[in-house]
């Protein structure tokens, strides 16, 4: 379990790590064909359908490989 954790906080590192010193990769993000954002006077909706099916994925075939 302790193996884990440390690997989860590595992959959270370098994902932050990325984000912070290369926001240029992932500015697309969240801006995918079929993310539905709506504003309205004072309201924000953002619903990211597509950024969290291709997070999904991505993490379903890491499982998948790290399992084996």
């Amino acid at each position: 379990m302790a193996k884990w954790l440390m690997l989860a906080g590595l992959l959270l590192l370098a994902i932050g790590a990325v984000l912070h010193y290369a926001p240029w990769l992932v500015s697309w993000f969240g801006r995918l064909p079929g993310d539905i954002r709506y504003e309205s006077g004072n309201s924000k909706v953002f619903v990211p359908i597509t950024s969290m099916l291709l997070v999904s994925i991505v993490l379903s075939v890491l499982v998948h490989f790290l399992r084996r």
